[in-house]
């Protein structure tokens, strides 16, 4: 990471680790900040980040290299993907963590957040500048004071990357705009598409399952079976919380292609995007049975998913890890969405979609909770995810072994 502070690069840096480790790659994010106050203490003003502060910046760079020699350390124990995540602010600088990492056998890209707008800035340093140890019980004002001194240091040694570098790229007021350079390999090319539709606009994002269906009540998997009358009820109660909750605004309302969810968005009156991507879980040649039904008839089947439920394939059809690469793209349209969102889908496909969004690792999808009849509501903020869970009822008759 590169950039000055309040820049957002702790936030990027968040949100691609959890990009990356979502798609099943050993993410890490290394911040040097973190390390900084786990050694030296928090409360350091800015003539700490003076860079005409010798000693202080003898010990700011003691830090910075432990992070850095964490780093490496951690890809030796099978680490896939460090993000160093500093300021980096100087070319010489750069060009000690890059050599590093080189020498390594670790390919270099630098991702480089530039803001000029005073708003943004202002409004990232109250919102999250000022809830930093370093300002513990601080007078606010003074505290912003303080934080703004501590930019104009790292602002006037501050070298923007450039093409002599290597690999970097750029990310221009908020996502305004993006440069990219001598991007090459399919996960650094990943990683541009995943820039490119991100931004900070705080907006609430609804998860709900469709209403209870036919095949719900029979204790059947799969299948493609209306509402039962449970789930209009519902369907009905949902269009009237989403109303109260959204109003005359904007909504993005996606389904899956299937009845069941289409059913229960209807009553929204609101465009709907259907995606297949959203479609539950393939069961494949299980597709309309019972568990119990599995149990007796495909024993082996019955035990191996009882084993490794998260990897676990239905014969012809999917595993969670399967459906976690198909949602690749929903999740990209949910992070490039600037309005709320409501996703009506399916328990596996719901689970996998919280835990991207709640940070949680992948394989925990399985044992996730996600009931019939409830809107999970999700309001991401800088560092973290705000959930709230509303039961709309009625009472339905879920599978009890999904």
């Amino acid at each position: 990471m590169v950039g000055l502070p309040a820049r957002g690069k702790t936030h990027i840096a968040r949100r691609l680790a959890r990009y990356l480790s979502w798609l099943g790659y050993t993410t890490r994010v290394f911040n040097v900040g973190n390390y900084r106050r786990a050694r030296l203490g928090s409360q350091k003003d800015h003539h700490f980040f003076d860079p005409n502060n010798a000693e202080a910046s003898a010990a700011r760079a003691e830090v910075a290299q432990i992070a850095l020699d964490d780093m490496i350390a951690w890809f030796v124990d099978d680490g896939e993907v460090g993000i160093y995540d500093a300021t980096n602010s100087t070319r010489e600088r750069r060009k000690q963590v890059a050599d590093r990492c080189r020498q390594a056998g670790h390919q270099v890209v630098f991702v480089e957040s530039l803001c000029e707008d005073e708003e943004v800035i202002e409004s990232n340093i109250r919102q999250t500048k000022l809830h930093m140890p370093d300002y513990a019980n601080a007078d606010p004002e003074r505290a912003v004071a303080d934080f703004r001194q501590r930019i104009a240091n790292y602002a006037r040694v501050y070298e923007p990357v450039d093409a002599s570098e290597g690999s970097f790229v750029k990310l221009i007021d908020v996502g305004g705009r993006l440069e990219a350079h001598r991007i090459q390999g399919y996960l650094p090319s990943r990683l541009v598409y995943f820039l490119m539709n991100l931004h900070p606009i705080p907006r609430p994002i609804y998860l709900t399952r469709h209403g209870e269906s036919l095949f719900n009540v029979e204790g059947r998997i799969g299948g493609d079976s209306l509402l039962s009358p449970r789930g209009e009820a519902f369907a009905a109660r949902l269009s009237g919380y989403i109303a109260k909750e959204i109003s005359e605004r904007e909504i993005s309302v996606f389904t899956s292609t299937l009845r069941r969810t289409i059913e229960t968005a209807r009553p929204l009156v609101r465009p709907t995007l259907e995606w297949r991507a959203l479609d539950e879980i393939d069961s494949g040649d299980c597709d309309g049975m019972t568990y119990e039904e599995i149990r007796r008839h495909l024993p082996t089947e019955y035990e191996a998913r009882e084993t490794d439920k998260f990897d676990y394939r239905y014969p012809r059809g999917e595993s969670y890890r399967d459906v976690i690469r198909r949602l690749e793209p929903v999740i990209v349209e949910i992070e490039r969405e600037r309005t709320p969102i409501l996703v009506v889908a399916h328990q596996a496909v719901l689970r996998a979609l919280y835990a991207y969004l709640m940070d949680r690792p992948p394989h925990e999808c399985p044992r996730i909770d996600v009931p019939l009849h409830t809107v999970i509501k999700l309001t991401p903020t800088t560092y973290a995810c705000a959930e709230e869970r509303v039961h709309l009822g009625p009472m339905a008759t879920a599978l009890s072994r999904p």
